[in-house]
């Protein structure tokens, strides 16, 4: 990674601020896919110079070459502006000198096709009025693809690249099939008044533009020194024993991960001393077949078939020898001793193993809770048991009129609930006797009166002993005898 001071900001001359270097140092930090210009760090004079230098725009997202006149003098790492068809750009130099030819070279580009050139150096102006544009990329992305989507245009939008004075905008996009943005064009000039040029990429090329970080923890290779794509398909992954899984072998862009072509070779190189058709080997003993290959160390790992329990090791010689017995026609005794031996190392423990030592207790089921004996709901002993309410006299005292002196809290609770028990009763009845004398009263004064009401209040007839009405047979409700836990009922 570069200094960290390197994204602290830019000096007035738009160089970044840190490391000295202007931006080139090349580690992908202060400028994507660039390339390291070592030979104008040296401080050599060089005699093979042209004229040509490599310029990059948006912080490496897309670079050109352009003719730099030798009396503008001007280097890597300099910001300046270059001829364009409407106007001008503003870019920085990455690459001058012999570089830029062998650079021209690998990506295929002639100088005859080198026609544009640089104006001069960017003044304090001109990085000011890019800075302008690079804030106005944000908004402008959000509302093209606010007005694809309007317009139902199949495509994405990933990226949008303003140039340096602010009069023409390129969007990239990406689509599945051919897309007619001709309406969509005159729909992007109309709302943001510049001209528009509309360009397709690929995905691996818009990954390269965004960045981000790999399943290895690095930043994506692609956005920040790999220039060019190579065509990868799965045999490489076959070949170095991965397993064709495309969630793992698939990077960010949805295709095969670059990286699996880095070790090809080298896999490619150690593959050519095993033996080609080395699947199964026929013994005396029965028919073996290859498990799987260790390519660095030269092991084969084989099984018989009719026990597929055990594996045995066998370096690429003997396999050699296995096969060339084989193909004449004879058959060795068995595979297991022509495996490698591995010496036995003895076990120094540096620690105690403790594994086992500690045994931890089953967790117990929770027991569930017993009723208590005294009666009542469960709701009833909560609240009696959070209350905290002084007994009455009456509840306080036991049958011989002296206080209890048990001093036990499930004695105190019984008491409680007892009396709340036979309140509860005592109100049900009063309540059902008066019931029933306001209609023994009626039914009197309707017989006696011939249905007329009567100004004197009608005498009360005689009741029984039980506090029934004379004509009524209505017995008395007895009360449910309170249950006590074994201990004698409670004598008023």
């Amino acid at each position: 990674m570069a200094c960290t001071s390197c994204g602290t900001g830019t000096n007035e001359d738009g160089t970044p601020k840190g490391c000295g270097s202007k931006g080139s140092c090349g580690t992908g930090s202060c400028n994507k896919r660039s390339s390291y210009d070592w030979l104008a760090d040296l401080g050599i004079d060089d005699p093979y110079a042209n004229n040509i230098v490599e310029v990059s725009f948006k912080a490496g997202a897309s670079q050109d070459f352009y003719h730099a006149p030798t009396e503008l003098e001007v280097f890597t790492g300099d910001e300046v502006a270059v001829e364009t068809d409407n106007g001008f750009n503003v870019g920085r130099i990455t690459l001058s000198g012999e570089l830029v030819r062998l650079q021209m070279k690998k990506k295929k580009v002639p100088e005859t096709k080198v026609t544009r050139s640089v104006v001069r150096r960017a003044n304090l102006r001109d990085i000011e009025k890019l800075t302008e544009c690079r804030e106005l990329e944000k908004s402008t992305l959000v509302k093209a693809r606010a007005i694809a989507r309007q317009n139902h245009v199949k495509m994405k939008i990933s990226d949008v690249e303003y140039q340096g004075d602010g009069r023409k905008a390129t969007i990239y996009y990406t689509a599945d099939d051919r897309v007619d943005f001709r309406e969509l064009v005159r729909q992007f000039s109309h709302q943001f008044r510049i001209k528009i040029e509309m360009r397709q990429i690929g995905p691996r090329q818009e990954t390269a533009r965004l960045g981000g970080i790999g399943s290895c923890g690095r930043e994506l290779c692609c956005s920040t020194w790999l220039s060019d794509f190579a065509a990868v398909n799965t045999a490489a992954a076959r070949f170095q024993n991965l397993a064709i899984n495309q969630q793992k072998l698939s990077g960010q862009c949805g295709r095969l991960k670059c990286c699996l072509n880095y070790e090809l070779d080298t896999y490619m190189e150690a593959l050519e001393s095993f033996p080609k058709k080395a699947d199964k080997i026929k013994t005396a003993a029965g028919l073996a077949i290859l498990i799987k290959t260790d390519i660095f160390k030269g092991i084969m790992f084989y099984t018989y078939k009719e026990n597929r329990g055990l594996l045995y090791p066998i370096p690429v010689a003997k396999v050699h020898e296995l096969i060339a017995i084989n193909r004449a026609g004879d058959l060795p005794a068995d595979i297991h001793s022509h495996q490698l031996v591995v010496e036995s190392k003895e076990e120094v423990f540096e620690y105690e193993d403790v594994t086992g030592a500690v045994d931890l207790k089953p967790l117990e089921k929770q027991k569930k809770r017993r009723k208590k004996p005294g009666g009542g709901s469960s709701n009833q002993r909560g609240r009696s048991a959070n209350s905290k309410h002084k007994p009455s006299s009456g509840e306080a005292k036991t049958g011989d009129g002296k206080a209890s002196t048990s001093g036990k809290p499930e004695a105190e609770e019984e008491k409680k609930e007892g009396s709340r028990s036979n309140k509860r009763r005592r109100s049900r009845s009063s309540t059902k006797n008066k019931q029933g004398e306001g209609d023994a009263s009626d039914q009197a004064n309707a017989e006696g009166g011939g249905g007329a009401s009567s100004s004197k209040p009608s005498s009360p007839k005689p009741t029984s002993d039980d506090g029934q009405a004379g004509g009524s047979t209505r017995k008395k409700r007895t009360p449910r005898r309170k249950k006590t836990g074994g201990r004698p009922p409670k004598t008023d």
